[in-house]
């Protein structure tokens, strides 16, 4: 069997990770990296690693196909480079991994499907929680009624960020970019993972995610920054409401924590209350029964090579473009709900070197909506701000 040829988009960040796993385990799965594409390759700390393997260099897409071709291109580049760079691969007859979010907004995502769908290529998206082995058996149970109909859903995500993390690339925290929709914030990048896997599990089917129908969310920046780096959003979907509550602009970091609750059972994940769910879900049935699932790897790399498994003709679930909309729609309804606010100067607080920015009490006030199932503004705290309710029809908008 020959090997398959994989080209990768975008070595710095996290595109550094695919490339140590093609360079390291590439031969295990008969993979071949057959370039990398990058103009500023040279500043990878795998630069030399790459030219000692010999693995030829591209400053684009174009230049690469010019002389070569890659069954699968792996796509780990800025978020408003997606699109573009997707649909070139599939013209070209390359399948595609593209990392999260497939694009910023929907009238890109649609884009691309369209490009798929005329080239007969796959696209996968990289939300690593579709391919974990914990996930997809929750899935199947929940498809199978095992937990009965969902009734709520809930995730609190409170993972600190330095001025570092903004500062590390010309996009980071940013709306635009050259004219290009970015929509860079912490729902949409660090912890988009898990505003998706709530949609993706409530999802039909194993390979989709649910319909929204109703955003509002409110949106706080405590940094020096165009978006927003705190969220509180409530989502409509399948007859379930999902309470996403997330931050960078924290002191400690806390979560995912994760409450699910449906007609027979609920689901813990993270829980304070429930030891036994750390970084696994653990489910409580109405009958008195106990089931364990996990544990969850958000580090996992198993995106990759189930991918490469189904190029070869294998049956895996994975993130398709369609529920990956799922995100970006919701990115893009929240940003039609509210303007982005400044939370209060007098609680900010700042220390560490890097500096980490943060909001005094905020911890508390986000674990106490998680508690109440409730906004910011349902609080009746001084600085928050009441949102738009806006249904999933009114958010195709953004056009760059």
């Amino acid at each position: 069997m020959r090997p398959i040829k994989v080209a990768l988009v975008g070595v710095g960040g996290y595109g550094r990770k695919y490339a140590e796993q093609l360079l390291t385990k590439g031969e295990r799965h008969n993979v071949e990296l057959i370039g990398v594409i990058d103009p500023f390759a040279h500043r990878s700390e795998l630069y030399q690693t790459l030219l000692n393997c010999k693995v030829p260099i591209f400053e684009s897409l174009g230049q690469f196909y010019s002389s070569c071709f890659a069954d699968l291109v792996v796509i780990s580049t800025p978020i408003h480079l997606h699109c573009e760079q997707t649909c070139e691969a599939l013209l070209h007859g390359s399948h595609v991994l593209c990392e999260k979010p497939a694009a910023a907004t929907i009238s890109e995502v649609k884009s691309m499907i369209r490009a798929r769908d005329e080239s007969r290529r796959i696209v996968a998206v990289g939300f690593q929680w579709c391919h974990d082995e914990a996930v997809q058996k929750l899935k199947r149970d929940f498809l199978a009624g095992r937990f009965g109909n969902a009734e709520k859903f809930k995730a609190l995500v409170l993972w600190p960020r330095d001025t570092a993390y903004y500062k590390r690339s010309t996009w980071a925290g940013r709306i635009k970019v050259d004219g290009k929709w970015v929509l860079d914030s912490v729902a949409s990048n660090a912890t988009a993972h898990f505003l998706h896997f709530m949609m993706f599990l409530l999802g039909p089917s194993m390979l989709e995610s649910a319909l929204l129908e109703t955003v509002q969310a409110e949106l706080y920046r405590a940094n020096d920054i165009e978006n927003f780096d705190t969220c509180a959003m409530k989502i409509r979907t399948m007859n379930t409401e999902i309470l996403f509550l997330a931050s960078h602009a924290v002191r400690n970091k806390i979560g995912p924590v994760f409450e699910l609750y449906f007609e027979n059972a609920r689901l813990y994940f993270n829980h304070e209350d429930f030891p036994e769910s750390t970084n696994c879900f653990f489910a409580v049935f109405k009958d008195g029964s106990r089931d364990l699932y996990g544990p969850v790897d958000h580090a996992s790399m198993k995106k990759l090579w189930d991918v490469v498994d189904i190029i070869r003709g294998e049956e895996k679930v994975y993130c398709t473009l369609e529920s990956a909309l799922s995100l970006t729609r919701a990115i893009n309804c929240a940003h039609l709900s509210s303007e982005i606010h400044d939370l209060p100067v007098n609680l900010k607080r700042s220390d560490g070197e890097p500096p980490l920015v943060w909001i005094e009490g905020l911890d508390e006030v986000l674990k106490e909506c998680f508690r109440l199932d409730k906004l910011p503004s349902e609080l009746r705290l001084p600085w928050a701000v009441k949102p738009k309710e806006i249904s999933s029809d009114q958010c195709e908008v953004f056009v760059s």
